[in-house]
């Protein structure tokens, strides 16, 4: 047995645990490299503990409690490894551990709740509110109308559970600021949430009116899962043993909008960009980074890599991403020297060898997350007149996907979209999956026959 310590607040020089403030539901890697590092850092940090949560499984929570929420951020530049203890997680909890959350939702010094949860947990309707069609919105409506302590599953519901846990206890303001990858994120966590109290107790709503502040966020940090080779890493460097430590890359970028009106940490001090409408800025984001990810997610792995850097060192697949971003960046509102900087700040951070993100990593979802990095992209070009290439490489690298080429298939959609990609001629399943992404656009033959050729030239 290894004489080596596992990491924990027991250790000399590590940070005790802030008392909890923030709940976030979703911890995983990028919380812990993003929200919870730029609380770390903040002037205020030993105010501001975190109490994570889970998503449907525990290993995070397995890790993480033994080590007393402690982590090992890697910051991975191109010249070597930093080495960050991180402490503001002051507790973990499994998903199941419903109890817990509620009562920390019940605590009136509970002022902020953060999400991660991937564009797919708003479970959002095509009109954008919450779809109570599905199976699990309807399973949670049923358990929380019996009773409103009773175990839920779906974010909304959770997050429904949470406001009344919390107008029962008498507690008041509260800040819920999403940090995934949508645009005006906040107002779809509003929107979503109104829905579901609505047909749970009407009442709920005017109370969210008067004590709920959903903030908005764009969020930007590469992550990759961490590796048995990143625990030895630490091992070897730090003289102990992380169970779960983070990998991310030097860029990090935060931009919030927000009343916060029981308090927050002093996030600007710590890097973080506070300003009155993150749109301009989550615009550029969700379409130069998170939309060229997609398209490499797909056409990178139906090419043989495995990683974003291998992929974008692929002179084909550079020319496709850049031919992309010149569709979309005529469509940012930012200053055109702020997109072409950030621009070239995406190729250098794509192509650090030691960061390894894995396109598998990035491919699931695409359902959901194309409607929002591609499609728009693709809606203003046509209405300009022009075909847009970059885009159509994605949606065809996308259709391949579908039809067994490159990364796994995980989608939300999965059965649907395979069904119409499946076992028929491209040229019929490329305007069927057109359609499943946004009704009527696979009527655009000029856009079918470009996203057809784009497939040709992904498989030559």
């Amino acid at each position: 047995m290894s004489d080596t310590p596992r990491l924990s607040r027991s250790l000399p020089n590590t940070p005790t645990a802030p008392p909890v403030r923030m709940v976030h539901l979703g911890i995983g890697n990028f919380h812990r490299a993003h929200q919870a590092w730029y609380t770390a850092h903040a002037p205020d940090a030993e105010q501001w503990g975190i109490a994570g949560f889970t998503g449907r499984r525990a290993d995070m929570a397995e890790a993480l409690t033994p080590q007393n929420g402690l982590y090992t951020l890697i910051t991975r530049s191109i010249d070597g490894d930093a080495f960050e203890l991180v402490g503001t997680v002051s507790a973990v909890h499994g998903a199941a551990e419903h109890d817990a959350y509620l009562d920390y939702l019940s605590r009136p010094e509970v002022a902020i709740l953060t999400i991660t949860v991937t564009e797919a947990g708003y479970l959002r309707a095509p009109n954008g509110g919450l779809d109570v069609n599905r199976d699990t919105v309807q399973r949670d409506l049923e358990a929380l109308r019996a009773d409103p302590r009773e175990p839920v599953s779906s974010l909304p519901a959770r997050l429904v559970a949470g406001l009344l846990a919390r107008r029962a206890s008498g507690a008041t303001a509260l800040t819920i600021l999403s940090c995934d990858n949508l645009p005006e994120n906040g107002a779809v966590t509003q929107e979503v949430v109104r829905d579901l109290a609505a047909l749970v107790d009407g009442s709920l709503t005017d109370w969210i009116e008067t004590n709920i502040d959903f903030a908005t966020s764009m969020v930007d940090r590469i992550t990759p899962a961490t590796t048995d080779d990143d625990r030895n890493v630490v091992k070897e460097a730090c003289g102990y043993v992380d169970a779960s430590p983070v990998p991310t890359e030097p860029f990090n970028e935060w931009v919030i909008s927000g009343e916060f009106p029981a308090g927050r940490p002093r996030w600007e001090e710590s890097g973080a960009t506070l300003v009155g409408d993150v749109g301009p800025f989550e615009q550029r984001k969700l379409w130069l980074l998170n939309g060229s990810h997609s398209l490499l997610a797909y056409a990178g792995s139906i090419r043989g890599y495995q990683t974003i850097d291998e992929a974008i060192a692929d002179p084909r697949c550079r020319s496709w991403v850049e031919t992309f971003w010149d569709e979309a960046s005529r469509h940012l509102t930012l200053p055109a020297p702020d997109i072409t900087a950030y621009r070239q700040a995406l190729v250098t951070r794509f192509s650090n060898p030691r960061v390894r993100h894995q396109l598998a990593q990035i491919a699931p979802d695409g359902s959901t997350k194309l409607v929002v990095r591609t499609i728009p992209t693709i809606r203003a070009e046509r209405a300009a007149g022009r075909i847009p290439t970059g885009c159509a490489t994605t949606i065809a690298a996308w259709v391949l996907h579908l039809r067994g080429m490159g990364a796994p298939v995980r989608d939300p959609r999965a059965a649907e979209v395979q069904a119409v990609a499946n076992g028929v001629d491209l040229a019929v399943a490329v305007p069927a999956v057109l359609n499943v992404l946004d009704p009527g656009l696979g009527d655009d033959q000029d856009l079918v026959n470009a996203v057809l050729e784009q497939a040709e030239a992904i498989q030559s």
